[in-house]
């Protein structure tokens, strides 16, 4: 059972860029996939990417795919959102979410770890 604590988010300008951590606790991020959800009004609950530590695949959606990346520090148990090139309608709560497993997911539904969530507000 992995815990996971969210950090960064917070106010980017359009065009800009955030990095959003994300740090396991209780057990390490090894054969895991890591996602990242927008929980926001409107949205549809998918994920946005994700990457499988054991396997080093990724997977992003159609609105994330150029502009955001994952990457992760193994020693530090912690994973990394980093978001470029910003649009104001990637405001959203982000949470990520982790489960065993050496695939990649942007389901809801595959995922049993959470983190808390953090805000993360695009706006001039």
């Amino acid at each position: 059972q992995v815990q996971l604590v969210e950090s960064g988010g917070g106010l980017g300008q359009p065009g800009g860029s955030l990095r959003h951590p994300c740090t396991a606790s209780g057990d390490t991020l090894d054969y895991h996939a890591i996602t990242w959800f927008p929980q926001a009004p409107g949205k549809e609950r998918e994920g946005v990417a994700c990457f499988s530590s054991s396997s080093g695949r990724t997977l992003y959606a159609d609105s994330a795919t150029g502009r955001f990346t994952i990457s992760t520090d193994y020693a530090r148990r912690t994973a990394f959102l980093q978001m470029n090139s910003l649009r104001p309608e990637d405001t959203a709560v982000y949470l990520c979410a982790s489960e065993p497993g050496s695939w990649v997911s942007l389901n809801v539904g595959d995922f049993g770890s959470w983190g808390q969530g953090t805000q993360v507000t695009v706006s001039s």
